[in-house]
């Protein structure tokens, strides 16, 4: 797939001398990007070739509707073509846009218009434009640096512009945590050695060492981009997700033991497989409950319905039975070895909780594998909310104080919101 693109700019010589550099300069080269430079003023009417007046109502100058429209209808027709207008009343920019442009320009030209002294006529913004972006709250003297930009990190996306497809998906932004530091030659500078692990040449020291610093990075200097990072890669153990059914809630705040239903063992082990949950795991002291977990699972996992389905059998692999909770975590603390960090769901409000973004956070920071707690009935007992490390705030979608979903839907969304991505 070929990435069409074509920036409009009154400052033509500017904008080929950058494209003919570097990365950006050897992709066009090659062929594997296909990049015009249009010169606004060869669509300006009269010997001056205007394309700017002074604004209606005072102010400075700005740029025509008339020839704008001019240089986008002669590079693609309206259903051919995708204007982007860098602006600071745009969306930010960030890399999933990036991304999505990348894959416009695909299907459709990708005319990038750049602006000058005030803007341009609303008129074509509102007529010819479809979107709005920028680069950050700060004013430029025109478009061309952000169209350049923009250019630029399309251009890392296309196949054969950086030379390892490795190098565009360990940058920063692209996993969505922060790149993990760099040096090079020599291995001391002015008293400050190289990392003793980057230079160890055992692969997998190296590699836990960047992963380490990549999320400490990303703690430490953007924090807000944690929300939609995929963090699983990062994270130094493994995760595991717990369905309890006893000791849990009846409607009327009693103690109670839960049915065991397949559909929550289909959904939610997919799910776990889908996110790369370790084991999904069902607690409850009911032996011919557990024997029904078993013979469902071996269903997939063994015989005709793993022949059937492969990718059911993956995940009904995931499943394990335990009759109480303690054992489940011992288990989980000797194949670890190290004791999880117990988070309990709840859709009860607590003083108490911790809202996700925190907790995936800590996650991150964590040296022990973690459990996540998913209480079935009317939820988990008190005795298990009290005894694990922390609590998540509760799911909530919107107004209204409704908040009853079933455990394999808050196990869909939990898991979503610790450790999907894209």
């Amino acid at each position: 797939m070929s990435a069409g693109i074509s920036i409009v700019t009154a400052l033509p010589d500017l904008v080929r001398s950058c494209l003919s550099a570097s990365v950006l300069g050897r992709g066009i080269e090659a062929g594997k990007l296909d990049v015009s430079v249009v010169d606004l003023r060869d669509f300006a009417p009269g010997d001056y070739r205007q394309i700017d007046d002074y604004s209606f109502g005072g102010g400075g100058m700005v740029l025509m509707a008339g020839p704008l429209k001019s240089a986008i209808d002669f590079i693609a027709d309206k259903d051919s073509r995708f204007v982007v207008y860098p602006s600071p009343q745009g969306v930010r920019l960030y890399q999933e846009l990036v991304e999505d442009l990348r894959r416009i320009c695909g299907r459709k030209r990708l005319v990038l218009v750049c602006g000058h002294y005030e803007g341009v006529d609303e008129r074509f913004v509102e007529n010819c434009v479809d979107l709005e972006v920028s680069l950050g709250d700060f004013v430029l003297t025109g478009g061309e640096l952000p169209a350049l930009a923009i250019t630029d990190a399309i251009a890392r996306l296309v196949d054969g512009v950086v030379g390892r497809r490795e190098a565009v998906e360990e940058d920063s932004f692209f996993s969505g945590m922060l790149d993990h530091p760099h040096y090079t030659r020599p291995a001391e500078f002015e008293g400050t050695s190289v990392p003793a692990e980057l230079i160890s040449g055992d692969h997998g020291r190296i590699e836990s060492y960047r992963r380490a610093e990549s999320s400490r990075r990303t703690i430490s200097r953007r924090p807000d981009v944690i929300a939609r990072a995929g963090i699983m890669p990062y994270l130094r153990r493994g995760v595991y997700v717990l369905q309890i059914h006893c000791p849990v809630l009846d409607r009327n705040g009693n103690s109670v033991t839960t049915a065991i239903t397949g559909m929550d063992l289909h959904d939610i082990a997919r799910v776990c497989r889908t996110y790369g949950i370790k084991k999904y795991i069902i607690v409850t002291p009911l032996a011919p409950q557990r024997e029904m977990v078993k013979k469902i699972a071996a269903h997939w996992t063994e015989g005709y319905g793993a022949s059937f389905n492969p990718d059911r059998a993956d995940a009904m692999k995931r499943i394990k039975t335990f009759g109480v909770l303690e054992k489940a975590f011992d288990w989980i603390g000797k194949r670890e070895r190290a004791m999880p960090f117990v988070i309990a769901t709840t859709a009860r409000v607590r003083e108490d909780a911790t809202h996700w973004m925190r907790l995936k956070g800590m996650m991150l920071q964590m040296e022990c594998p973690v459990a996540l707690l998913f209480g079935t009935g009317h939820g988990l007992h008190d005795d298990v909310i009290g005894a694990a490390d922390a609590v998540m705030t509760p799911i909530s979608g919107g107004r209204g104080a409704y908040n009853h979903l079933s455990v394999r839907s808050a196990a869909s969304i939990v898991l979503d919101r610790f450790f999907g991505f894209r």
